[in-house]
């Protein structure tokens, strides 16, 4: 049986009662693209094969990642210069300015009162977990 997408964007339909969920945060490629370049200038490519250890799966769409960071450049969160240094074509490389500095120090604060709420989830369904199984094999 094929997945069927019903009306929600994270889980799926995979058989009759039973579903495939994938947990996701919305928009987190952009906090690890400024964690990333945190650490130093980088260009897109690298920051391409960087990303999956961060975000998972694929990591992010190559079209999509150089549209945030275009918008990231726009909005002053970062700047770019073209490395002309080295054999091969220039690449443009990627740096964080200041204010995206401050902005990867606000996503951090708000992953961190997310891991919290996650935490609180967690506990009180490994609270439930002894229950449900008792019920499920009666």
């Amino acid at each position: 049986m094929r997945a069927v997408l019903l009306s929600s964007r994270c889980r799926w339909l995979v058989g009759p009662g039973r579903w495939t969920v994938r947990a996701r945060i919305e928009r987190f490629v952009e906090p690890a693209v400024l964690l990333l370049l945190a650490a130093g200038p980088r260009h897109g490519y690298d920051l391409k094969e960087r990303l999956p250890t961060l975000v998972g799966g694929d990591g992010a769409d190559v079209a999509n990642l150089y549209r945030l960071l275009r918008q990231l450049e726009l909005e002053g969160i970062a700047r770019s210069s073209w490395d002309t240094a080295g054999s091969g074509p220039a690449r443009r490389m990627y740096h964080l300015t200041r204010a995206g500095r401050r902005l990867l120090d606000d996503w951090a604060h708000e992953l961190r009162r997310l891991e919290g709420t996650t935490h609180a989830f967690l506990a009180e369904y490994d609270a439930i977990q002894p229950a449900a199984a008792r019920r499920t094999r009666n």
